[in-house]
């Protein structure tokens, strides 16, 4: 199902695995990607402003929502970027757009960014919300890193460790995540929460979700090491938003840490914390809006 008006469900088999989410609009194509621990619902507050003027597909990733959930291989590369990234790429094939824009908040910013280094000549723009690399992150991190964000430490525990101790009680664990990383607890429609927590309580999204942790401290770090070392950085225009009340504008230097990875960066903070599409829409759907149009 899907609580984002205008937008139609749908379900397409990709790359090996089958894909879900919604589309609806029409206009050049526009990929949304979600982040963790959400899923494609998390977009209810701007896509269907944005059905006005693209053709929007809001998908979830593979191991969330609503989409197939591999079991992981020991090397972690069924859940890295690479591989979300090749199903997302296959996805818009699937509806026909060979070329599009790309919106990814949290983990789907993650997948944004290697789809921006695979695929350069299919990605026309994209933007990254409340990130910077992963590759960064790893290579800065320090005290106030690991206590923010602990749970990168945590989930790539070896199984099953926290996939035990989540679903002792996953709906504590979602809503201490919106809590913890959120500033607008108002932002959180019940409708989408419930969403949120239908698909989280599957036993199987939370092992994917810990291996999408786990790729990204191993398969994904060799990729984004191979890219570094080759000069390779991200061609399309990119914008980059934050919360102004969250971790990553308080820890980093949003634009100049991209300008390292990227080579045409634009971007600012908007309200809020983590959950910009939620706690910021206003502002957030109008960014989006003047970098696209």
């Amino acid at each position: 199902m899907t609580i984002l008006n205008q937008c139609t469900p749908f379900r397409c088999d990709v790359n090996g695995v089958t894909i879900a989410g919604a589309i609806g609009g029409s206009g050049p194509p526009l990929l949304l990607l979600h982040g963790y621990p959400q899923m494609h619902a998390m977009w209810h507050a701007v896509a269907p402003a944005l059905t006005s003027r693209f053709t929007v597909i809001a998908a979830d990733l593979r191991g969330y929502g609503d989409s197939a959930k591999p079991v992981d291989d020991p090397s972690h590369m069924t859940y890295s970027k690479r591989a979300m990234a090749a199903d997302m790429v296959q996805v818009m094939e699937h509806f026909g757009f060979t070329r599009f824009a790309v919106v990814g908040h949290d983990r789907g910013a993650r997948v944004t960014h290697r789809m921006c280094l695979d695929y350069p000549d299919r990605i026309e723009r994209a933007a990254v919300l409340d990130i910077v690399p992963t590759h960064y992150m790893y290579l800065t991190a320090d005290r106030e890193f690991a206590t923010a964000y602990y749970h990168w430490f945590f989930l790539i525990q070896p199984a099953p460790l926290p996939e035990t101790l989540i679903g002792a009680d996953p709906e504590f664990w979602l809503r201490s995540k919106l809590k913890h990383w959120g500033r607008t607890p108002t932002a959180f429609r019940d409708e989408a929460v419930a969403e949120y927590l239908r698909c989280f309580r599957d036993p199987a999204t939370i092992a994917a979700s810990c291996a999408d942790y786990r790729a990204a401290a191993t398969i994904d770090l060799e990729h984004d090491e191979a890219d570094r070392r080759a000069g390779r950085k991200v061609q399309c225009p990119l914008l980059v938003l934050w919360g102004a009340e969250g971790f990553i504008g308080r820890k980093y230097d949003a634009i100049n840490v991209w300008r390292e990875y990227a080579l045409d960066v634009q971007g600012h903070s908007v309200p809020g914390g983590h959950f910009l599409p939620e706690e910021a829409h206003a502002e957030t759907l109008a960014a989006l809006l003047a970098f696209l149009t």
